[in-house]
C-alpha cells in the first residue's frame, strides 16, 4: 500500500484503492477527511487557519491553508472525481491546544468553529471526530476499505468508525 503525504496547507483526493492517505503531527490544524464507499474515492485537507480574509496573498497562494478556502476545494476535487454529497463520510480531527493552557489566541478551537460553520452552511454532517485535547495526532485513511485510524503522540492506533451521529474514542473526549 503506498502513501499520499498530505502535509500542512495541503489537500490530496484520489480513487487510487491501493493508497492511504496519512497525515502527520496534526496539532491545532484540522484533518477533515472524506470518503465514497461506492465510488471509493478519499480525500484529506490539513488546514491551519480558520479564515483567508486578513491573509488574502497566502489564500491565493495556497487555498489550502485556510478553513474557508479549503473546504469547498476538497469537496469539488472529489465531486469532479465522481464522489456523490449524499454517499460522503465525513471525519474531522485536530484543533488542539498543544501550546499551553493560556493559548490567548485559541487557533485550535477557532478552527473547529470555522469548519463546523462551513459544513453546516453547505448541509454536510460529520460522521465522527476526534477533536481538541493537548496532543498532537496522526491519522490515515485507506482508500480501498475506508478505515479511518488515529494515532496521538505515542499512543496506540485507533479506528474511529463512521457513524451516524459521529463518536469520539475513549481517550479522545478534550472536546472544544
Amino acid at each position: 500500500m503506498s502513501s499520499l503525504i498530505v502535509g500542512i496547507s495541503d489537500c490530496q483526493v484520489t480513487d487510487d484503492t491501493q493508497a492511504s492517505l496519512v497525515t502527520y503531527a496534526l496539532g491545532s490544524c484540522i484533518a477533515l477527511t472524506i470518503y465514497d464507499p461506492v465510488a471509493l474515492i478519499g480525500g484529506m485537507l490539513h488546514f491551519m487557519l480558520p479564515e483567508s480574509d486578513l491573509h488574502r496573498g497566502k489564500a491565493i497562494e495556497n487555498p489550502y491553508m485556510f478553513a474557508d478556502s479549503g473546504i469547498p476545494l476538497l469537496f469539488k476535487r472529489a465531486y469532479q472525481q465522481g464522489a456523490d454529497k449524499k454517499r460522503l463520510l465525513v471525519r474531522a480531527t485536530g484543533g488542539a491546544q498543544v501550546m499551553s493552557d493560556q493559548e490567548i489566541f485559541n487557533i485550535g478551537k477557532r478552527n473547529y468553529l470555522a469548519l463546523r460553520k462551513i459544513l453546516w452552511k453547505a448541509g454536510v454532517m460529520i460522521h465522527a471526530e476526534a477533536i481538541g485535547g493537548t496532543v498532537s495526532r496522526t491519522v490515515r485513511l485507506d482508500v480501498g476499505s475506508g478505515r479511518f485510524t488515529i494515532r496521538e503522540a505515542a499512543g496506540p492506533e485507533i479506528e474511529l468508525a463512521a457513524s451516524k451521529h459521529g463518536n469520539v474514542p475513549a481517550g479522545m473526549r478534550g472536546g472544544v
